[in-house]
């Protein structure tokens, strides 16, 4: 998905990348508001896969080079209480990414103890869906995993949770033609971006997605004061069109605890797939991180409230 966009004036190349926010790094780059700037994005290990790599290798991550962001980038004007405006103009994906089951980390890691990955090809200009198995083509829709500014506290803080400020919101909404609002703790802003996929589901049940290096496009704007408490953002029109032609499968979790229903309706869409299209469970957790999507369907009738598990009938028609 690609809108038409502004030529960037500058290009943070991936070099300059962190793996903590902290305000005291030293800007990659100053821009004025209105400049548009492309980012050199890695994916979320770093380089670390390649076409050979097999899951033997998800030990051999280093987690202090985990979901490095390329940046940061000192927007003039900047100060605290204003508000980031950043246009996300366009994506260029590598046409290569990997999906993994991280041991302990995940949804259902107590479940899936086991690594697992998966390495994905694709077509750099998105024509076709990412190829799974024989039996599963995923529909692809770039966006930035992790996008923020630094925090006003100062010291590194892990890049992994996300914040007030932005950072790891694995929102996949933020794709060609958003436009995010950020608050402004710092001078500067000191704006960063990463962690970029190529898919993901709402929810990205198993901790990755397909998990991709590529150069994203965006123009950012400064807004003095009325900074929101923590980010919003706009869409340029329908978020699911690229999956809702065939309509969904979807399971449930009901009960008082919304992580447990969670854990419950993604369980009982593995094994529905499982026992539908004879998957690995395996195979069934990291299709469903990246193509379906977790919705609080009823949070108001106590003490019980429902998730929704929605899984894209077209990646196995």
């Amino acid at each position: 998905m690609r809108v038409m966009s502004r030529h960037p004036v500058h290009t943070i190349h991936s070099r300059h990348h962190h793996c903590g926010w902290d305000n005291a790094i030293a800007p990659a780059r100053r821009i004025a508001p209105g400049e548009t700037i492309e980012f050199n994005c890695l994916d979320a290990a770093g380089g670390h896969f390649d076409a050979s790599s097999s899951a033997a290798d998800i030990a051999t991550m280093d987690p202090a080079g985990i979901n490095p962001v390329t940046g940061p980038v000192y927007v003039d004007g900047a100060r605290p209480g204003d508000t980031l405006r950043i246009t996300l103009e366009s994506f260029s994906p590598s046409g290569f990414g990997w999906t993994a089951i991280i041991p302990g980390f995940g949804l259902l890691a107590d479940q899936f103890p086991e690594p697992h990955l998966h390495l994905w090809t694709y077509d750099r200009d998105l024509a076709s869906p990412g190829l799974f198995s024989p039996i599963a083509r995923v529909p692809l829709k770039p966006f930035a995993g992790t996008i923020g500014v630094a925090p006003g506290d100062p010291g590194t803080h892990s890049v992994i949770p996300p914040r007030n400020v932005g950072g790891n919101m694995d929102i996949r909404d933020l794709a060609s033609g958003a436009v995010l609002y950020l608050p402004v703790e710092v001078e500067g802003a000191l704006l960063s971006i990463g962690d970029t996929h190529a898919a993901q589901g709402d929810g990205e049940v198993c901790g990755t997605a397909i998990e991709s290096a590529m150069d994203v496009v965006v123009t950012v704007d400064l807004e003095k004061a009325n900074a929101p408490a923590s980010p919003r953002f706009t869409t340029p029109g329908p978020v699911t069109r690229h999956l809702d032609g065939s309509g969904y499968h979807v399971t449930t979790g009901i009960g008082p605890d919304l992580m447990q229903a969670c854990r419950d309706c993604v369980s009982r869409m593995i094994d529905h797939l499982c026992g539908q299209w004879s998957m690995a469970p395996e195979e069934a957790y990291m299709l469903s991180s990246v193509c379906g999507d977790l919705h609080i369907s009823e949070i108001v009738d106590a003490p019980n409230w429902v998730v929704s598990f929605y899984f894209p009938r077209m990646v196995l028609d």
